[in-house]
């Protein structure tokens, strides 16, 4: 298997487009067998939770939901940010499977450690 790939999600519901995109590109990458992390920061970690993605749809884009499930079903995982989980109230009971809360420490850490940081905006 290859190095990490991190690709970046900040938007939420609200950015049905913006939140959409990079869940798309981490989807390919770790269909492709590629190791891929989705690092959600501000609304996006509500994609963390059971029923964060639902209802969530860009125009001509498969539903965010559908592409968290792929995702997560091929080894992608959803690091949630701590400074952006707790003024939302999201703690460890909250989360779907194959999400975790990470500190901006483990994030440096896999950057230190090779990982490609890839944002898409």
């Amino acid at each position: 298997m290859s190095e990490l790939l991190l690709f970046h999600c900040t938007a939420g519901a609200d950015e049905p487009e913006r939140a959409t995109v990079p869940l798309i590109a981490a989807s390919v990458a770790a269909a492709s067998g590629q190791r891929a992390t989705v690092v959600c920061t501000l609304d996006a970690v509500w994609f963390g939770t059971p029923d964060g993605a639902e209802g969530v749809t860009a125009p001509q884009m498969p539903p965010l939901s559908d592409l968290v499930d792929a995702f997560l079903a091929s080894g992608g995982e959803l690091w949630l940010c701590s400074a952006c989980t707790t003024p939302r109230d999201i703690d460890e009971g909250d989360l779907r499977e194959g999400a975790v809360i990470v500190g901006a420490a483990r994030i440096v850490e896999a950057i230190i450690a090779g990982a490609r940081s890839i944002t898409l905006t």
